[in-house]
């Protein structure tokens, strides 16, 4: 049985013993009670639950039948349940958390997408040129020279230069990694990152959450080795 699905049903225990001396007429209201609180609990850890399965399940245990998927299959299953919510809960983030999140970027790059002039890049980078460029490109193992403004989705700034900075083409984040490569000297362009290309699933302390996209205005002034 999954560690997670086994807490719940412990969780319920000390409903079952504090019911067991009491009255014949309370077993629907127990047997209600335990079935809402398991109820809450699963649906803490598996929000998308198919319930008719479930129930299913839940029954032919319950009543000594055979089941209708191997022991070794169930254990198997559940054990790759168990890495993912042990996983999820390494990164900090609950799976209705990260799943929040990614409906959440999901939605804000579609709409970035859908405005007039975005182009969409390799790795699903949105590319809006503000100024054209017409100097040398950059190379994978070369250095740029930039000017740059990093907000999040909202608009909050949490990160930018003024002045120019000079950074390792294969030192930064993969987005600028790709889109860079294929922007000209003297070129500003809006680039829009997919959270896949930025931080992921780690986010970055308490700058940028888990499965945040980035916005970054920048100016490529040089390119060097």
């Amino acid at each position: 049985m999954s560690r997670y699905l086994l807490t719940s049903l412990l969780f319920l225990l000390p409903l079952a013993q504090a019911a067991e001396t009491g009255a014949s007429s309370d077993a629907h209201d127990l047997a209600y009670s335990l079935g809402a609180s398991l109820g809450e609990r699963l649906h803490q850890e598996v929000p998308d639950l198919e319930l008719p399965a479930l129930i299913e399940g839940l029954q032919q245990a319950y009543k000594g039948k055979p089941l209708a998927l191997k022991k070794e299959r169930m254990d198997a299953i559940l054990s790759e349940h168990d890495a993912a919510v042990a996983q999820a809960e390494a990164s900090g983030v609950s799976e209705p958390q990260s799943e929040a999140a990614l409906s959440a970027e999901k939605r804000f790059m579609d709409s970035e997408k859908a405005k007039p002039g975005v182009k969409e890049l390799a790795d699903g980078i949105l590319m809006t040129e503000l100024t054209p460029g017409t100097g040398a490109k950059p190379n994978i193992d070369g250095r740029v020279q930039v000017r740059y403004v990093g907000r999040l989705p909202d608009g909050t700034v949490f990160d930018q230069s003024a002045q120019p900075q000079w950074f390792r083409l294969d030192s930064v984040i993969s987005g600028w990694t790709t889109a860079l490569q294929g922007m000209p000297v003297g070129a500003k362009w809006r680039l829009v990152i997919p959270s896949d290309q930025a931080y992921g699933a780690e986010g970055a302390g308490d700058l940028i959450d888990p499965y945040t996209p980035l916005v970054f205005e920048i100016e490529l002034v040089a390119v060097g080795q």
